[in-house]
């Protein structure tokens, strides 16, 4: 804790220092960070080159990339095998989604960092961990210390930190363990455990199609924020079975409105195809793999079934949610997955027809979550409220573009609305970006350094 109140004071006080002083360091000091990776500081220095003759954005590119590393990473051995918890930033415990997605953008330089392979080997070894206690929580405790949240109405444990079931968050487990494979070839995370989480994962994807009954899920809070319960007694708005995925929170932790999260299922179905790639390729498990392939095939007819709609103005589109009745909610929402990410999680290619007709969409006054303003124009969501637009959806747009022209205009945007903080975001504010939530949110950090790091030009 004293880690996370020093990160504070560092982002607070570059912040007043900033104003007379630009670009001076605020990145934590050296001897404070929780990792350190040579390949990353390598990668750092070779950044700062490329981007000598735009000294704003090396030094943001410095202080974002590192972030995760700095400030959210807790390695240790625990019997000879490497156990990484990786914190939300500035809450003490571990989201399943954010921990992989932190992380995500140094997987490129495992080769030349051992350690650092080390370290994302302990990542999926600890969600193994995770998993096995509960397929159905999004966010866990390092150990047994309970949560603020024990008296959710669901089976909490002293284990959990949060016990919201979002989709999203278990295929952010096979995409880091997928990733990890490919990369390195090294398969010694995936033993008896971790076959056993992942077959976990696919008994509760197939639970939550619910064909039969509303499965073992349920979920109530008591709060003033309707966002934060459910509907239903629990069990969500009424749907019909359609081979769809029911979640009944979305990437935002927010309640979903109708329970198939279209963006989240066009996850699932990349990840449970990574899965059968990975079952079939490593274990010679045919049996297993063809289950996953299976599932993965009728969840994808079920998304092209009941997932896309006729807009008037934009023609065919994705919705962001659908009930199997005909219902559907049109918006997206800054968090990934979105409907904006697809072709970052690899469902379709940007090129896509349906996908540009979406991303025409949501990236427009239609979708009531998208805010232009004096300082920048991006997606934000229920979670913070109007007018606060996230940082990770410019990122997005701009990781999800072929555009050069619409590239640099995501990198002027993030460049011009960092508060003089010189960090990213979870959001601000349409016109006043010196107001902004959450002054220390490592996804948001790496993620836009690994924008930059995929432009070859960025400045």
């Amino acid at each position: 804790m004293k880690k996370m109140a020093l990160l504070f004071f560092l982002v607070f006080f570059a912040k007043e220092q900033l104003v007379a002083q630009p670009f001076q360091t605020v990145r934590i000091p050296a001897e404070k960070r929780h990792f350190s990776s040579p390949a990353i500081e390598a990668k750092i220095a070779g950044m700062q080159a490329v981007l000598q003759n735009n000294p704003e954005l090396a030094w943001l590119f410095t202080n974002c990339f590192p972030n995760t590393l700095d400030t959210t990473v807790e390695f240790e051995l625990i019997y000879g095998k490497p156990d990484t918890f990786v914190i939300t930033s500035d809450i003490f415990a571990m989201w399943l989604r954010d921990s992989s997605a932190q992380v995500w953008p140094y997987l490129p330089f495992m080769a030349q960092d051992k350690k650092l392979q080390q370290l994302i080997a302990g990542v999926i070894n600890r969600q193994t961990k995770c998993v096995l206690i509960d397929p159905y929580a999004n966010a866990f405790n390092r150990n047994k210390e309970g949560s603020e949240w024990s008296s959710d109405l669901t089976a909490m444990k002293p284990e959990l930190h949060e016990r919201k079931w979002e989709v999203d968050g278990l295929c952010y487990v096979i995409r880091l363990a997928h990733e990890y494979w490919k990369k390195t070839g090294d398969v010694s995370c995936f033993n008896a455990d971790w076959q056993k989480a992942m077959r976990l994962i696919v008994n509760t994807f197939r639970e939550q199609q619910r064909k039969t009954d509303k499965g073992p899920y349920r979920f109530l809070r008591k709060t003033a924020k309707a966002s934060d319960t459910q509907f239903g007694n629990g069990y969500g708005n009424p749907m019909r079975p359609t081979g769809l995925i029911c979640s009944m929170f979305r990437p935002s932790d927010d309640a979903t409105t109708y329970p198939f999260l279209i963006p989240s299922n066009c996850f699932a179905v990349v990840s449970l195809r990574q899965l059968a790639e990975m079952e079939r390729t490593v274990f010679k498990n045919t049996d297993f793999a063809s289950e996953c392939e299976q599932l993965a095939t009728e969840v994808d007819a079920a998304i092209r079934k009941f997932g896309i709609v006729n807009h008037p103005k934009y023609g065919k589109i994705y919705a962001y949610e659908v009930d199997g009745f005909g219902n559907y909610l049109m918006m997206d929402d800054a968090n990934v997955p979105s409907l904006l990410s697809l072709p970052y999680l690899e469902y379709c290619k940007n090129s896509d027809r349906i996908y540009q007709n979406t991303r025409r969409f949501v990236w427009s006054s239609d979708n009531p979550y998208f805010y232009k303003g004096t300082a920048a124009e991006g997606i934000g969501g229920p979670h913070i409220g109007q007018d606060m637009i996230w940082p990770m959806s410019i990122i997005m747009k701009g990781l999800t573009s072929n555009s050069k022209t619409e590239i640099a205009e995501c990198i002027r945007m993030l460049k011009s609305t960092h508060g003089v903080t010189g960090f990213m975001h979870e959001s601000f504010h349409k016109d006043k970006p010196e107001e902004y939530t959450r002054p220390w949110f490592a996804w948001a950090n790496t993620l836009f350094g690994e924008l930059l790091i995929l432009q070859r030009k960025p400045d």
